[in-house]
């Protein structure tokens, strides 16, 4: 099993800019990819960024792309979401998720974490 941990959530005016950290223990982080997604209230689960296992090759939503950056620290085993000019529709739960193998913008992660909440106030 792996635990996965997010911090880093909370209230932001709109233009604002947070960002979110997850914290894997308990398997090999390095042996998997890891992915943001991210549901908003009524909403279905989407799709936010993801990246492989090495930190190479991001991948983006249309939504977010050049506003948000996603990174990883392997030796610290520590996935980043760096979310700049943040826009009220950007207020959601956002999860964490660890995929072996390849990552995908589907929820097919074989790990998650508890989520944690962003809002963003106009």
């Amino acid at each position: 099993q792996m635990q996965l941990v997010e911090s880093g959530g909370g209230l932001v005016q709109a233009g604002g800019s947070l960002r979110l950290s997850c914290t894997a223990s308990g398997r090999n982080f390095n042996g998997y990819s890891m992915g943001w997604f991210r549901q908003a209230p009524g909403k279905e689960r989407e799709f936010v960024a993801a990246i492989n296992r090495s930190g190479g090759n991001p991948y983006y939503a249309d939504s977010v792309k050049g506003r948000f950056t996603i990174s990883r620290d392997n030796a610290k085993s520590t996935v980043y979401l760096q979310m700049n000019s943040l826009k009220p529709e950007d207020t959601a739960v956002y999860y964490c998720a660890a995929r072996s193998g390849d990552y995908s913008i589907t929820a097919t992660y074989n790990y998650w974490g508890q989520g944690t909440q962003v809002t963003v106030s106009s």
